[in-house]
């Protein structure tokens, strides 16, 4: 199929270089001159295991090419993938749907043919219609452009396979035509067994935004259960192993830690509760609402946790581990790591910090932090040691080794990732975020 890829940022970028590798053409379009530029260099301006890779093979097999024209997208694809990011509105929760309309404004007065447009935007209910409203009024070809709403699963560090093995694929559609298109798009994945699923507009825009709300609350549960563990001088990763067993919970989101953040649950969950709000969802906004609070809550534990092992206010030299908001990923939006890290600068901690991905993204959000080039050197004369991203790379570090370089040995792990005992055993002062301190 001929494809073309409107937006070519994380989500965008991705789904181009692995609608390629199924031997498709694909024609990415995004307004940004330089990421353009770098994308047919085969060089993604953030990291994800796996993409440049993707680049490079298909745009040396000509199957992939990044372009800024719509009018030339228009020309020579019959499918057409809106990827453009909603982030939150300046002045509220609210999805801003900017870059939403400004991309079906550049597309639409091109399209002269009959041809199809699939959403993947994460956005509030109601957006799809107005959306195939507005194609339809803007669209030179009218009603032969015709709209289907298709949203995305992915997991940041897991773009590529999410992509390419997808768990779910759902479409909502009531045309024939356009659930035609979309199951060819996915034909190798839907021979491979992928469940397809076709809705009407508004339950595939829900079912993103839903996704999202149960995964934060999932998340925000079981930091809730962290600060009972603390409280009652429990375990609450001996409590979450054993909860994953039920099949009707399971383990995965199951983690504790200082919250969640990055681009999507944050500003998801905000949308979904604006939303909510809006059409009368009481109950909705109630949940949605605490599930925010408590993970804003926790990071102000770790915060809090972090001065009662050290003098903040003092000045005392603190080392993080961590700036993504996660492993696997450079992305630092909403970082609980960064969030934390800045925090107790304020506070008057002297702050340093490194990751192995996100330094250069981090140096340029957070000046007044500092930084360091190994997880090592970021521990010299610090007087606590705080682990808040959790990279593999940290878990295979020798807590013996870097013990002298420490003017204090003592650790904050707020992920709980790194072997409690081995640290203890090797001279460190260990608190784990989620043990009560009998335990720790």
């Amino acid at each position: 199929m001929h494809i073309s890829v409107i937006g070519c940022g994380y989500l965008g970028a991705t789904l181009a270089a692995c609608l390629a590798d199924l031997g498709h053409q694909v024609i990415g379009v995004d307004t940004d001159p330089d990421l353009v530029a770098a994308l047919n260099q085969a060089t993604a301006p953030f990291h994800e295991p796996g993409l440049d890779e993707l680049l490079a093979t298909n745009h040396t097999d000509g199957r992939l090419r990044f372009t800024t024209s719509h009018a030339h997208a228009a020309d020579v694809a019959d499918l057409h993938f809106l990827c453009v990011g909603t982030p939150a509105h300046p002045d509220s929760d609210a999805a801003d749907l900017s870059y939403l309309h400004s991309a079906v404004d550049s597309l639409a007065p091109h399209l002269t043919r009959a041809c199809t447009v699939i959403g993947r935007s994460t956005v509030p209910v109601g957006t799809a219609a107005a959306t195939a409203a507005r194609l339809a009024r803007l669209a030179p070809a009218g009603d032969d452009v015709e709209l289907g709403w298709s949203p995305e699963f992915l997991r940041e560090g897991h773009g590529v396979s999410d992509t390419l093995h997808p768990d779910r694929i759902v479409l909502g559609t009531d045309s024939p035509r356009v659930e035609k298109a979309l199951r060819q798009v996915w034909r190798t994945q839907l021979t491979a067994g992928t469940p397809f699923l076709v809705t009407d507009l508004a339950t595939a825009e829900l079912v993103k935004v839903a996704a999202n709300a149960f995964l934060a609350a999932k998340v925000s549960f079981i930091n809730a259960m962290a600060q009972m563990c603390e409280n009652a001088g429990g375990d609450v990763f001996q409590l979450a192993h054993a909860l994953s067993f039920d099949a009707r919970i399971g383990g995965q989101g199951l983690r504790p830690g200082p919250g969640y953040g990055g681009g999507c649950l944050p500003k998801d969950v905000g949308a979904f509760a604006a939303t909510a709000r809006e059409t009368g969802a009481d109950l909705v906004v109630g949940l949605l609402e605490r599930v925010q609070h408590v993970n804003a809550r926790r990071r102000t534990e770790v915060v809090d946790a972090a001065e009662r092992m050290c003098d903040v206010a003092a000045g005392a030299r603190i080392a993080v581990w961590g700036a993504a908001f996660k492993a696997g990923t450079d992305d630092i939006r909403d970082s609980p790591a960064l969030d934390i890290a800045e925090r107790l600068r304020v506070r008057g901690a002297r702050v340093t910090v490194f990751d192995p991905q996100a330094l250069d993204r981090a140096r340029k959000t957070y000046p007044d932090l500092g930084y360091a080039d190994s997880a090592e050197d970021t521990v010299t004369d610090a007087d606590l040691l705080v682990h808040l991203t959790d990279w593999p790379e940290f878990t295979r570090i020798d807590p013996r080794t870097i013990g002298h370089r420490a003017c204090s040995p003592r650790l904050l792990d707020a992920r709980g990732g790194l072997d409690r005992q081995r640290w203890k055993n090797a001279g460190w002062q260990v608190r784990t975020i989620g043990i009560g301190e009998s335990e720790a």
